[in-house]
């Protein structure tokens, strides 16, 4: 994945309480950064993200999440562009089902200190249209019951909830609109699907 990649995907935003993010491509290199974003979670959120107790995450794990191959597995950072060093606010990705290639789950997690300020939202919209564009128009994941944000989220973008009792959770489902008409921002959808389809121009160095 070269730096030409990322730089075409790449978007920088203004959230809605003015502070600015950039939306990127996860990088092999974003290891160190997202083993101490998982760690600086807050038990409940990590349970709520992994289904388990777990404080830190494996180097075999950290491999998975982090060495994509940007087509049936994409992962999209957030980075707080207000903050020095730009620290990791958050992380969403997608990986498409093998028995069923038209889907794909979905995970969505964001930095506690930063929960409520839109980035969730930006970065499963980012996910989803970069999940059209690769063949896939649903997504899918599990939620835990008593996790009301991300219920939230999922039922503003048009998502359903289904109890499971074999996962002991809900299965949500998430239609992606083919259409910017569809989305609640048509234009942020598309900074964001310039972003998915690696249409942004890199900017020109000082």
């Amino acid at each position: 994945m070269s730096d030409a990649f990322v730089a075409s995907h790449t978007a920088e935003l203004t959230l809605a309480d003015g502070g600015h993010i950039r939306i990127r491509p996860i990088r092999p290199a974003d290891k160190a950064g997202l083993a101490a974003g998982v760690e600086a979670m807050s038990p409940e959120s990590r349970y709520r993200r992994f289904f388990s107790p777990l404080k830190r995450l494996s180097p075999e794990t950290l491999a998975w999440l982090t060495e994509v191959d940007y087509h049936d597995h994409f992962a999209w950072v957030a980075v707080d562009l207000d903050s020095p060093g730009h620290p990791g606010l958050g992380v969403a990705r997608y990986i498409r089902l093998a028995d069923d290639p038209r889907a794909a789950e979905v995970a969505v997690a964001v930095n506690d200190h930063h929960h409520r300020r839109g980035i969730g939202t930006l970065l499963l919209e980012v996910v989803a249209l970069t999940a059209l564009d690769h063949g896939i128009d649903r997504l899918v994941a599990s939620v835990l019951s008593d996790n009301g944000p991300t219920r939230a989220l999922i039922t503003d973008l048009g998502g359903h909830l289904k109890w499971d009792g074999d996962l002991g959770a809900l299965r949500a489902v998430v239609p992606i609109p083919s259409s910017d008409a569809e989305l609640a921002r048509p234009a942020v959808a598309r900074v964001l699907r310039a972003a998915a389809r690696g249409e942004i121009q890199p900017r020109p160095s000082p």
